[in-house]
């Protein structure tokens, strides 16, 4: 049994599309017409607790069958993990929903729209999903501490710093910070987009990725 926190409806259904084409669900087209427009709307029917569960596990067997699957320490394309993560709305920016912890060896960041948490109303179409790598640095930047961190991307001299981290990697460091409220044990399974190892010199490793689902154990 699972208490879901977080599902990524959208993330679950491109990548089981790749995987098995035959596994995409019923969609309809709306289609309007004006007098000089003819438009087209895909509505992706809406799935069911069970179903989705069921779809859930089928994508993570395949990740686990294809060797996707790493470690929060060790990640491959994609990892999962059991932490106490602190998480929520992130405070500078609402539509992003943040989870952030760590283990020995990574500091560790899951950021995703809001709307994927479960209760959550729909999503604006006018913002960009916060899966994706830019719109998700956007969102932590709207903190202006991050927002400092993330304009110097690229920036050799700031690479060239006392801890060595790419600033994109400080701004993860600091939006853990950021997060209210208490740890709660949690299970995840999530797409990597950032990760810098520990190193002797730089200390304990980020990592930065988005879920494809967040489940509450205790």
């Amino acid at each position: 049994m699972r208490y879901y926190l977080y599902v990524s409806d959208s993330k679950v259904e491109m990548l089981l599309a790749q995987i098995d084409p035959k596994t995409n669900r019923k969609r309809s087209t709306e289609v309007s017409v004006n007098l000089t427009v003819v438009g087209g709307k895909r509505v992706i029917e809406e799935t069911g607790g069970d179903e989705r569960a069921a779809r859930l596990e089928q994508l993570v067997r395949s990740l686990e069958e294809e060797n996707e699957l790493g470690t929060v320490d060790e990640p491959g394309r994609f990892f999962r993990g059991v932490l106490a993560l602190r998480w929520g709305p992130f405070p500078a920016d609402p539509g992003l929903v943040w989870f952030g912890g760590s283990t020995d060896r990574t500091v560790l960041g899951l950021g995703g729209s809001a709307h994927h948490v479960l209760g959550s109303p729909p999503q604006s179409e006018a913002v960009l999903p916060r899966s994706l790598t830019p719109s998700l640095l956007a969102g932590l930047a709207a903190d202006p501490q991050i927002r400092s961190l993330v304009e110097v991307i690229g920036n050799e001299e700031y690479a060239a710093s006392r801890t060595g981290m790419p600033p994109a990697a400080e701004a993860v460091r600091r939006a853990n910070e950021l997060v209210p409220g208490p740890a709660q044990r949690v299970e995840f399974v999530a797409k990597r987009l950032l990760h810098v190892p520990d190193s002797p010199n730089a200390g304990a490793g980020v990592l930065l990725g988005t879920p494809l689902y967040v489940a509450l154990l205790d």
